[in-house]
């Protein structure tokens, strides 16, 4: 009789259904597996077969054939050694139990061990929504889906343990072990706005992208604090949803990343700009997510923005507008998702000085030519430019308390509130994600209001992209001042931040 074992492949960030069919009569001694399967699962024959010996059950010599089915999806990982030999030991009528409410996934050591693995937590939210009453994993990955609702999911340290609850029924009255509840301490960051003098421009553009999750470039000579503020714009970012840690700690499980809990906060990703255009985007053999989809629901900072190759700014056109990354292989089509915040900074010419001709030593032809390594697609992505100076030694020296990143993320969190309660009926959470006749429905301006836009799209020459990025900033700043409605300052602030960008010399 054939045994149906209930599986998962994970193809990106997407979990497809798999059912580990096995079949075992008499014959010539075998053990064959089939149905587009990569070579990692090929090697898992051995693996399975000694981990089955080694737990103490024999596997006579018979022909065992194994179908990983639907045959038309490439499988990859390890995490299939546990369902095939669960449908072994069904066959050999070890287990005898019903299999057709239940989901395995793990890897067997030679021992029989079963081996933490990657990609646990989506397919766990998987089972639940197919219905699964049970999931069994390594012990080592229920930590990550502790709070998932619907389904009991089951750690097991071995094989012998997974065979004795499923004997038994013991998994029926399984219960997780008690974990130490988390405390509610306030995280101590090593980079904090309080202790960054000056560039109040700056900051307030921060607050800004933080609160409407807006792209954000920093121009400014070296030693300026473009690093600084950079590195301090994650104690600013706004508190996650419990769906939005699940969505983000999806993506850190299918890349190992998860350390046995959901993520607390939103990831800051720095990549160097040797990076490459694979490592940016995602891909290999077996796809992978890549910088851009680690950065998903939190930051990319761009250092040393104009060093990084062309081949990888044009690559961030389309997930700087459509938030995903599709990337085409042999074995199918895979969909990451990228939206975050790109936070860039960079020199204003190549000594770093320019327009201080006491310092700068560049031609025009040179700044020009240094500036045009950012293509104009790439700045009208971007929603905010800021041109920061040397601070002067007066606001150096001065003895006050510069506003904390704890007071700034009070604002930011308000901010986010009011979106979240605007769009609740819509498929969008911040003002950067408005598109279409959703920019016209929630960016409603007056008559002096339309006419300032109006005069600013004539005189800057404007792009359609560039004015919706406008209104969408001018969005996030009346949010954060609590305005209803787009005012007029909201958007003349919004456009001082915008005509750098749409100005190709600085």
């Amino acid at each position: 009789m054939v045994c149906k074992v209930n599986c998962a492949a994970i193809m990106g960030v997407d979990v497809l259904p798999v059912i580990v069919e096995t079949d075992i009569c008499n014959g010539l001694p075998s053990f064959d597996m089939v149905g587009l399967l990569s070579y990692d699962i090929k090697e898992s024959r051995e693996r399975v077969r000694t981990a089955i010996k080694n737990s103490g059950f024999l596997v006579p010599p018979k022909r065992i054939t194994i179908n990983f089915s639907p045959g038309n999806i490439r499988k990859a990982g390890t995490y299939f050694d546990l369902p095939v030999a669960v449908s072994i030991l069904w066959c050999l009528d070890i287990i005898k139990c019903r299999l057709d409410d239940k989901m395995f996934v793990g890897e067997l050591s030679l021992s029989g061990r079963v081996v933490a693995v990657n990609g646990v937590l989506p397919i766990v939210l998987h089972a639940m929504e197919r219905g699964m009453k049970y999931c069994f994993v390594p012990a080592m990955n229920v930590g990550e889906c502790r709070y998932i609702k619907g389904i009991k999911v089951i750690g097991v340290e071995d094989l012998n343990e997974l065979v004795m609850l499923l004997v038994s029924g013991g998994y029926k009255n399984y219960q997780i072990k008690e974990e130490i509840e988390e405390e509610n301490i306030s995280t101590v960051y090593e980079h904090n706005f309080k202790w960054i003098k000056g560039q109040v421009m700056a900051k307030r553009a921060a607050e800004i992208a933080a609160a409407g999750m807006h792209n954000i470039l920093l121009v400014g000579p070296p030693g300026t604090g473009k690093t600084a503020i950079a590195k301090a714009m994650k104690t600013i970012l706004p508190e996650m949803s419990q769906n939005e840690k699940i969505e983000i700690s999806k993506i850190q499980s299918i890349a190992g990343k998860l350390e046995g809990n959901l993520v607390g906060e939103r990831s800051f990703r720095n990549p160097h700009h040797t990076t490459t255009v694979t490592a940016m985007t995602g891909g290999g053999i077996n796809p992978k997510p890549g910088e851009m989809t680690m950065a998903h629901g939190g930051v990319l900072y761009m250092d040393e923005f104009t060093e990084f190759s062309r081949g990888v700014m044009e690559a961030m056109r389309q997930p700087l507008e459509d938030k995903k990354i599709v990337i085409s292989r042999k074995g199918g089509t895979y969909s990451f998702p990228a939206d975050f915040i790109l936070l860039a900074s960079m020199n204003p010419c190549k000594c770093g000085y320019y327009p201080d001709r006491n310092k700068c030593s560049c031609t025009e032809r040179d700044v020009n030519k240094y500036l045009e390594k950012i293509s104009g697609p790439i700045l009208d992505r971007i929603d905010l430019c800021v041109h920061m100076n040397n601070v002067d030694f007066f606001d150096l020296t001065r003895e006050s308390s510069e506003e904390s990143s704890e007071e700034i993320r009070k604002r930011v969190n308000k901010a986010v509130e009011i979106q979240r309660k605007r769009y609740e009926n819509e498929k969008i959470r911040f003002n950067s994600q408005l598109e279409g006749e959703n920019i016209k429905k929630y960016c409603n301006l007056g008559k002096k209001e339309q006419e300032l836009i109006g005069q600013i799209y004539e005189n800057m020459d404007l792009s359609v992209r560039a004015y919706e990025k406008i209104l969408k900033t001018a969005r996030t700043i009346a949010d954060l001042k609590n305005h209803e409605e787009i005012k007029y300052e909201d958007i003349a602030e919004a456009v001082s931040y915008k005509a750098m960008s749409v100005r190709r010399g600085l």
